[in-house]
């Protein structure tokens, strides 16, 4: 039997990014001030850790104006949704061998 620590996704190894994605996988979508105050994070540590996961096609940016407002939403791929079931399950199985 395979060591359920290597299905484990390198992406999702920052305590940020597993917010993120868990934000984003009970919600279709959220800004980015929703997402700041949730992780309780500061914009530039938001920001970095949201382009990474961007760059990977994990998550998609949406950019609008709502009045003369700027507005910037972010959601998950499927691929990144999957992506981040399969390490949630890994780290069940490693959690459950243990």
């Amino acid at each position: 039997m395979k060591n359920p620590i290597f299905d484990l996704q390198k992406v999702f190894e920052s305590r940020i990014r597993l917010g993120i994605m868990s934000a984003l996988s009970v919600n279709e979508r959220l800004d980015f001030n929703a997402l700041k105050e949730l992780l309780e994070l500061t914009d530039g540590n938001l920001a970095s850790h949201l382009k990474a996961l961007e760059q990977q096609e994990i998550i998609i940016v949406s950019k609008q104006f709502i009045g003369r407002k700027p507005s910037t939403t972010y959601m998950a791929t499927l691929y990144g949704k999957d992506l981040f079931r399969q390490h949630l399950e890994a780290l069940e199985r490693l959690i459950n061998n243990h």
